[in-house]
């Protein structure tokens, strides 16, 4: 089986073992690729591949054989990245360009940005540095990196304005952290008070009530009385999403403070944690490495949730205009999302009548930071806090007051 597969790898110098190959047979025999190409994929690659040095090949032998797919000039991929490995003085924009910013980005066409990108990778032969149309750094092309242009596709190099309405380069995520303490007695403390939310309406009454023993026997002339009452019953279910990557990591200490009180505090009876980078889309995924064999249908975690739970999403809610509004306009170049995901923004707000969004921007910021406009459209789905521990306990009360028969919440101070 897939006999074709072996070869290719073979002659693209992937060193395929014949008890490896067996190895793999058995594996499919035993159904462990569940009828997924994904799987297939992970599971070819972990028997077979014994060094991530041939993980390229693999790839490429991997698209030959099962995609159908031409195998690229490796010369010609060589020489792009070549281009873009140069350090030319970063590009400056002028106040006009930044004034023009919104209003470009919001007319953003991206399969003629694809197709542009097609085109100069076929015909481009050499560096371009500083210039507007070639693939290159420091200019105001839309392709590449280290220059200034509003929204473009950015290839390799670090974000620095924030404009990429694309970003085809691979980007590595890392999980958060629970075992962070500077800071997390006090979120932790914050988000206790959902634990109000519990019920104490089911089981016989085995817990001492203090106060109501002191009532009693305060009424009996002080002698003894105990009252009993049923034990609280946490009912509190939370789904949390959090954004990663991006301009999302020069957020993640904080938020890892949060992730350790959710994990290390709270207690809530059922904590669903997911992950997703800008904006949430078709699919949720299990890990912040964003593995699609991790991955799960948004439909399918409507489906198994209620109204009943409590969605708290993490995110500073800055991206391209294109990525909310547009079918395909997904910040991965290599992800296409069939529906605007402010489509899907609404069925989550339409899911949770209890939701909260923290923002690790701070607030005084809200208004002016790259992407304000599309932070303020969120802002409209979302109650939206400061990812503080005054925003948190402002979140909290809000959960509360949308849960329907829930105790008073406090006033935020």
């Amino acid at each position: 089986m897939f006999e074709g597969l072996f070869h290719a790898l073979r002659a693209r110098g992937v060193p395929v073992a014949m008890d490896e190959w067996l190895g793999l047979q058995d594996a499919l025999a035993r159904g462990l690729a569940d009828s997924s190409l994904s799987r297939f994929y992970l599971l070819a690659r972990a028997l077979l591949v014994k060094s991530e040095r041939h993980y390229d090949d693999y790839d490429l032998a991997f698209a030959e054989y099962l995609s159908g797919l031409e195998p690229a000039d490796d010369a010609i991929a060589d020489r792009v990245w070549e281009w873009l490995a140069g350090h030319p003085r970063p590009l400056e924009p002028t106040a006009e360009q930044r004034a023009a910013l919104e209003r470009a980005m919001s007319r953003v066409d991206l399969e003629a940005l694809r197709r542009r990108l097609e085109e100069r990778m076929r015909e481009q032969r050499e560096a371009h540095h500083g210039g507007s149309r070639h693939i290159g750094t420091g200019g105001t092309s839309p392709l590449g990196h280290g220059g200034w242009h509003p929204g473009g596709v950015r290839i390799g190099g670090a974000g620095r304005h924030r404009t990429a309405a694309q970003v085809a380069a691979e980007r590595r995520f890392r999980e958060h952290r629970t075992d962070e303490t500077l800071g997390v007695r006090e979120m932790g403390v914050a988000l206790r008070r959902l634990r109000r939310l519990t019920s104490r309406l089911e089981g016989p009454a085995t817990e001492l009530d203090l106060e109501g023993t002191i009532d009693a026997t305060a009424d009996a002339g002080g002698s003894l009385r105990l009252v009993h009452r049923r034990p609280r019953r946490n009912a509190v279910r939370v789904v949390l999403l959090l954004d990663v990557g991006g301009s999302m990591d020069e957020h993640a200490a904080l938020v890892d403070r949060l992730f350790s009180a959710v994990h290390g505090a709270a207690r809530f009876r059922e904590l669903t944690v997911r992950y997703f980078h800008n904006c949430v889309y078709d699919r949720l995924y299990e890990t912040a490495r964003m593995l699609p064999s991790r991955a799960e249908p948004t439909l399918e975690l409507l489906a198994r949730t209620t109204p009943a739970h409590k969605l708290v999403v993490v995110g500073d809610a800055c991206m391209a205009p294109s990525e909310l509004t547009m079918a395909g306009g997904a910040i991965d170049y290599g992800q296409r999302n069939d529906e605007p995901g402010w489509t899907w923004l609404g069925r989550l707000a339409g899911r949770f009548p209890a939701r909260a969004w923290l923002n690790p921007v701070p607030r005084s910021w809200w208004a002016h930071v790259h992407g304000a406009p599309t932070l303020a459209a969120v802002a409209s789905l979302f109650p939206m806090h400061e990812l503080s521990v005054d925003g948190l306990d402002a979140a909290v009360d809000g959960l509360m007051a949308a849960t329907p028969g829930a105790p008073r919440a406090r006033a935020a101070g």
